[in-house]
């Protein structure tokens, strides 16, 4: 499974483009869920059911960085992850099922850069990708939208040279419509990406919206907006 939309978001390499990831993961559901987060958090994201021809994807595809399954048939993990340092620079995310320390070790100690294990929220991974990118240099951590400036590495977001007061769960959500900027996204993908969940009330992200929204007016005209009947998207004052 592979991911091919445009995505006008912050998760950009330095050249500019969307940040590639590959994610190699043996299980369908997974996989797919975990291409499809990446992809809604603004990564261009390619999937694979192993290890096969990574060599070529690596030369080809040259991802950023790699999601990598610890237990794949044919060759594991880590087999696989030192065939990525041999040929690669991309970041490394190790993904399994085991919990015991020695596993973890063991990926961190042969070149792994973060290591998560199953069962995991899709909002934990995206921010451990993006984690990893940053260190790497590979994502900037500072994203702007016309005045309005949302900086990772400080947690902080201004608007019009004024540094808002915002929960962190405001400034997750702030960041989430800033990487999306442009595109309508739904409640069921803010819980996802924001709180990590989606079996919850949407209510909930009426409410954090609202409260943000009141936030942003203090400082300049409305720029995240109702879609009715779909969600809300972000756009800089003034667009259509």
């Amino acid at each position: 499974m592979g991911g091919n939309r445009d995505k006008r978001s912050g998760a950009r390499s330095a050249a500019g483009t969307a940040a590639r990831v590959l994610v190699v993961e043996d299980e369908a559901a997974i996989r797919e869920a975990v291409v499809e987060a990446l992809e809604d958090a603004g990564f261009h994201a390619w999937g694979r059911g192993d290890g096969e021809g990574l060599e070529e994807l690596l030369d080809g595809f040259r991802p950023d960085l790699v999601v990598l399954d610890v237990m794949l048939p044919g060759r594991d993990g880590f087999r696989l992850l030192g065939v990525v340092r041999e040929r690669s620079d991309a970041g490394l995310v190790m993904l399994t099922a085991r919990d015991g320390l020695d596993d973890r070790l063991r990926g961190l100690d042969t070149g792994a850069d973060d290591y998560v294990v199953k069962p995991f929220l899709l909002a934990e991974l995206v921010s451990r990708v993006r984690a990893v990118l940053r260190r790497r240099g590979r994502v900037p951590t500072a994203m702007t939208v016309g005045d309005l400036v949302v900086d990772d590495e400080a947690g902080t977001a201004t608007r019009a040279g004024t540094v808002l007061d915002l929960t962190a769960t405001e400034l997750r959500l702030l960041r989430y419509l800033v990487e999306q900027r442009g595109r309508t996204v739904t409640k069921n993908q803010i819980l996802t990406q924001v709180w990590g969940y989606d079996a919850y009330d949407p209510n909930l992200v009426e409410v954090h919206v609202s409260a943000l929204r009141r936030k942003l007016e203090a400082h300049g005209p409305r720029i995240v907006h109702t879609v009715r009947g779909l969600g809300y998207a972000l756009r800089p004052a003034g667009a259509a």
